[in-house]
């Protein structure tokens, strides 16, 4: 079962969306299946209902487990809210936002306004996180060059100073991707924080742009679904979402180098799946307060046959082109 990690050892609970390859776990699997070559990319075999609810459990029905000591009784409950957050503010922090960076925010804050009916409002401020207006729900740092470890744990030190998360003294976040994101459930409320590099410059190969519009699209959509990684072992069957991936070996690999690309963009689709845009959908319809329930399976369950033509109807829609995979858009007869 897939587990956010509550990895402080304070009164407080820490949801943390780093991708899983970052992860012990991921690190003990992957030395079991790097011998393993990779299977064929997904085709666009039409996925059956069944799996879209078995993915939908997995995905968001998941258990949370606490730090050492219980959280304080005067925080208020975790809440996985997610119109709260596809209806709240970005700011986008550190170096300037190149075209590509650019143009996959503005496609997905579209595609929120379109599913969940109010457009979010995105600050491009500059390099620190206290030019940001106050309190937005969603931090976007960008960075092309070195990992900014430094700012990175200096932006969750103001997060903690605004929403009262309340970390222990000393403590930092590593730097465990080229993109990850980090969620908070401060007594002040729930904030995330996401660590995307972009592009270095603009003349790009196919592979990089392909690479650097996933990562973005993958990040973001997890910071406002509250979807959990899905380990995919069978790499004969087809991929049905964004969420799924196959363990792969890159952690001595360049993050820069074309291998690492490969291997990353190899591991999941590309872009969102119908899946995921059906998920968008289910998560603005259901209209509840957490989304992490067995009441969000049975209101897709009851109206299915209402998201699925919501989805087909946004998929289609050529503005979020650049955010989807076609080898994954099919959905359910």
């Amino acid at each position: 079962m897939i587990q956010y990690a509550m990895v402080l050892p304070t009164s407080v609970w820490v949801m943390s969306i780093v991708r899983i390859r970052e992860r012990l776990i991921k690190c003990l699997l992957m030395a079991l299946l790097a011998a393993v070559p990779f299977g064929a990319r997904a085709d666009n075999t039409h996925p059956t209902r069944g799996e879209f609810l078995a993915l939908a459990k997995q995905g968001w029905v998941f258990d949370l487990h606490s730090s050492r000591h219980r959280r304080d009784p005067d925080f208020p409950p975790v809440q996985f809210n997610s119109s709260e957050v596809a209806m709240g503010e970005i700011c986008v922090i550190g170096e300037p936002a190149n075209r590509l960076s650019e143009r996959v925010i503005s496609s997905f804050v579209g595609l929120l306004g379109d599913i969940y009916g109010r457009r979010l409002s995105v600050t491009y401020a500059n390099r620190s996180i206290s030019s940001c207006p106050t309190r937005p729900r969603v931090y976007v740092r960008l960075y092309s060059g070195r990992p900014p470890s430094a700012l990175f744990n200096a932006d969750l030190r103001q997060m903690d100073r605004d929403f009262d998360i309340r970390f222990p003294p000393q403590w930092r976040e590593p730097v465990y991707s080229p993109a990850q994101a980090n969620g908070f459930f401060g007594h002040e409320g729930a904030i995330a924080h996401l660590l995307v590099r972009q592009a270095p410059h603009a003349n790009l190969t196919p592979l990089q742009r392909d690479f650097y519009t996933s990562i973005l699209t993958e990040e973001l959509f997890q910071v406002v679904s509250f979807g959990a990684d899905i380990l995919k072992f069978d790499r004969d069957a087809p991929f049905r979402s964004k969420l799924q991936e196959h363990p792969v070996n890159l952690r001595r690999v360049s993050w820069q180098s074309d291998q690492f690309m490969t291997g990353l963009l190899s591991s999941n689709p590309n872009g969102l799946c119908g899946f995921d845009v059906f998920m968008l959908h289910a998560l603005a319809g259901s209209g509840l307060e957490t989304v992490n329930s067995a009441e969000l399976i049975m209101f897709i369950e009851t109206n299915f046959d209402v998201l699925k033509d919501a989805a087909e109807k946004t998929v289609a829609n050529p503005a979020y082109e650049m955010l989807l995979d076609n080898s994954c858009l099919a959905l359910p007869d």
